[in-house]
């Protein structure tokens, strides 16, 4: 994290009112705004829908974060997926991670699919089957990395130039990495989507997803289009609370690092752990390449429990600190067993829990967990 991404942070949007001197930004509720009568449609803040002057001030320091030319602010991450998805046309091919966040699979099969989109869904932690997948009509890569749950990381570099030489769009989706461990717009990607919900929201009370271009060109403008018309956008104090949250994000992600880091090597070298599924471990598969792409490794840990999906439920039954609880980026400790919430046709191996590791003691998070583990 540099001085000036700190520096954003802190700020957050906020710059002493200058009719009041207020150092918090103000909140306006307005869900329509005063124009004079030209003619033409006119400049500035119309109807809430279109835009707001609290959603405008999170957008700006959004795309401040991701180095973009600018943000599109959703009422929720999967809002701002679909949003992507709705600028493509029917009979576009599109390639995704195989185990790419559950919401977005689902949002595929169930919506895009039918719709007319074509979808290849393949490990691209294995960059060959990226070049394998490309069709005559591929318009999109959309990926994350680290992937939700299995912790998969893709060499971004090497898929954004694939994608350069056919003309590809990429689309990363950084809620798990942040931008303050990776900036996926600075390797070359097109757009970056965050459920601003966990990491920047950072307080498990509010809901809301984003957008974030490298360039302000044609497929943006229908981004924007979509956004305006379809108006699945964050009400203003929603957007008030994430500029919030966003002021603590740099030592919040801090202690969340710290503790994550514990977490993986206690369970990394526990006899009930089949395998810990974290990054910043060195038998991480792919930790070389993370090193190269992130400044950190997140604070989001799997592990595979040695037994069955049985054993792992009993395992997330005996916790006291954690949560059983989806989401994640909070706070508070939350584990889930991931395939139950995704369902039959999950990825996910039946013994993975996954944690969102927060910001209580290290040593009561590790405590919890081996008691939870006999």
């Amino acid at each position: 994290m540099t001085e000036h991404f700190k520096t954003i942070c802190a700020h957050a949007g906020a710059t002493p009112d200058p009719h009041t001197g207020a150092v918090t930004s103000p909140l306006y509720f307005s869900s329509t705004f005063h124009y004079p009568p030209t003619g033409d449609y006119p400049p500035g803040h119309i109807y809430s829908r279109e835009s707001n002057p609290t959603r405008a001030s999170l957008e700006n320091v959004l795309a401040q974060l991701e180095q973009g030319e600018e943000a599109a602010a959703f009422s929720s991450g999967s809002a701002a997926a679909s949003a992507v998805f709705f600028s493509l046309r029917p009979g576009d091919h599109i390639i995704v991670n195989f185990d790419a966040y559950a919401g977005v699979r689902a949002m595929l099969k169930d919506v895009f699919m039918p719709w007319g989109l074509a979808v290849t869904f393949t490990d691209l932690s294995d960059i060959s089957n990226l070049t394998k997948s490309i069709q005559p009509n591929t318009k999109l890569v959309w990926t994350e990395s680290p992937t939700n749950p299995q912790m998969r990381i893709i060499d971004l570099v090497s898929l954004i130039a694939i994608c350069k030489q056919h003309k590809i769009k990429v689309a990363v989706d950084n809620t798990f990495a942040t931008p303050a461990l990776q900036n996926p717009l600075v390797l070359g990607a097109d757009i970056v989507m965050h459920s601003t919900t966990k990491y920047l929201g950072g307080h498990s009370d509010l809901t809301g997803g984003a957008l974030i271009t490298a360039k302000k060109d044609e497929q943006w403008e229908r981004i924007r289009h979509i956004q305006h018309i379809q108006g699945a956008i964050p009400a203003p104090f929603d957007c008030w609370l994430l500029m919030r949250g966003i002021r603590s994000f740099v030592p919040r992600m801090a202690q969340h690092l710290s503790n994550a880091k514990a977490v993986a090597e206690f369970l990394s070298n526990h006899p009930k752990v089949e395998r810990a599924l974290y990054p910043g471990l060195a038998s991480h598969p792919g930790h070389e390449v993370a090193k190269k792409q992130m400044s950190d490794f997140g604070a989001m840990v799997s592990f595979l429990v040695n037994g069955t999906k049985e054993d792992a439920i009993k395992i997330a039954q005996r916790v006291k600190i954690f949560t059983n609880a989806t989401s994640l980026g909070g706070t508070e400790s939350l584990l889930e067993h991931r395939k139950s919430v995704e369902g039959v046709d999950s990825p996910t191996p039946d013994n993975l829990l996954r944690l969102s590791v927060g910001l209580e003691d290290a040593n009561s998070l590790i405590n919890d967990l081996e008691q939870a583990l006999h």
